[in-house]
């Protein structure tokens, strides 16, 4: 691949932002800059920035944005939607804004000099939309709602400890303990017991209500991961939530460029770790660690009962090999199982 200096015209570099986008064109040819401006992020300022890119360019434009899937998601479609090819790239680092100093033009234009010598395949690239942005928020969702059922279950129990109400709360409120609280009918002559009871049978169907949408969530996670990966939820160990995590980080064919970079990104790439006569890998503690426990928990979950899996535990062991070696070696050996499918399938037109 050729670089992007060599191939584009223009460079355009976007700092982005909730209110409003900063532009810098800078010319490839001479590294100058052409101009500079501010966009609002609503539609018609979307509309203008395009407008205005149009007038100030040459046919042949590459987009350096920064947050592409938050703060800038919606100008990279419209970008996309316009034929301008769009690259993800980072902020500046503290050393270097300690030296160019801080601001909204000084950060785009850094963004469209750190892609001008790089090969464009080199440059991220901005994750795609449609099914794999609706495996996203409900990920997101799903996160919210667990965390909402475990604050409803420890405020219950805590309820239940401080109030008789002829519940054993010797343990963490139980689900057929939840059952009956649900089906309470409020009574009584004492006020605290009558509002105790009451709390405690919101706070049950709060829980149940959570529950019901968990379950929800999970069935439509499945439904989607499926249409867009067929067959990997067949895979030992994969669901619907773990194989929503896997296919948001590897997100289209051509974001990650090889087995060794989604390695990489899952944080399960070992990491040398050896010492005079001791030679050892360590675990990876860096990389998306949603996706490192996405597959610590297939790994789990085959150790738990899969066949293969867990004959190579003993053999491992049998080697002196610790459990968190073993461990580490199934998670890479699964993220190169499943990147090679996710390869095979989503490569296919």
């Amino acid at each position: 691949m050729a670089r992007i200096a060599d191939r584009y015209d223009h460079v355009i570099g976007v700092d982005t932002h909730a209110r409003t986008h900063t532009f810098v064109i800078i010319q490839t040819r001479t590294g100058a800059v052409i101009d500079t401006r501010e966009f609002p992020t609503h539609a018609a300022g979307m509309t203008r920035a395009l407008a205005w890119i149009e007038r100030r360019t040459a046919s042949s434009v590459f987009a350096a944005i920064e947050g592409t899937a938050s703060y800038g998601a919606k100008l990279t479609a419209v970008l996309t939607a316009a034929g301008i090819a769009v690259g993800e790239v980072r902020p500046p680092s503290r050393k270097q804004r300690a030296v160019d100093g801080k601001s909204d033009r000084i950060d785009a234009e850094a963004a469209a000099r750190s892609v001008l010598g790089q090969d464009e395949s080199h440059v991220a690239t901005p994750r795609s939309a449609g099914e794999r942005n609706a495996l996203r928020i409900l990920l997101a969702t799903r996160r919210l709602l667990d965390q909402q059922r475990t604050a409803c279950r420890n405020a219950l129990t805590a309820l239940l400890r401080t109030v008789d109400l002829g519940v054993d709360a010797r343990r963490a409120v139980s689900d057929a303990q939840i059952t009956a609280i649900k089906a309470w009918r409020v009574t009584g002559s004492d006020p605290v017991t009558t509002i105790a009871r009451t709390e405690a049978r919101r706070l049950a169907r709060a829980i149940a209500d959570h529950d019901k949408q968990l379950r929800d969530n999970h069935s439509t996670l499945g439904q989607i991961v499926e249409r867009i990966v067929p067959g990997l939820q067949n895979n030992p160990g994969v669901g619907p939530v773990t194989g929503a995590i896997i296919v948001c980080a590897y997100s289209h064919h051509g974001r990650v460029r090889s087995e060794a970079a989604f390695a990489a990104l899952a944080g399960v790439a070992p990491q040398p770790a050896s010492s005079g006569n001791t030679i050892r890998h360590r675990l990876n503690r860096g990389g998306d660690r949603q996706l490192n426990r996405a597959f610590d928990t297939i790994v789990r979950s085959r150790l738990s009962y899969d066949p293969d899996t867990r004959a190579y535990a003993e053999r491992s062991r049998a080697q002196g090999k610790t459990v968190r070696e073993t461990r580490r070696k199934l998670k890479r050996y699964v993220c190169r199982a499943v990147f090679r499918q996710l390869q095979t399938i989503m490569s296919t037109p």
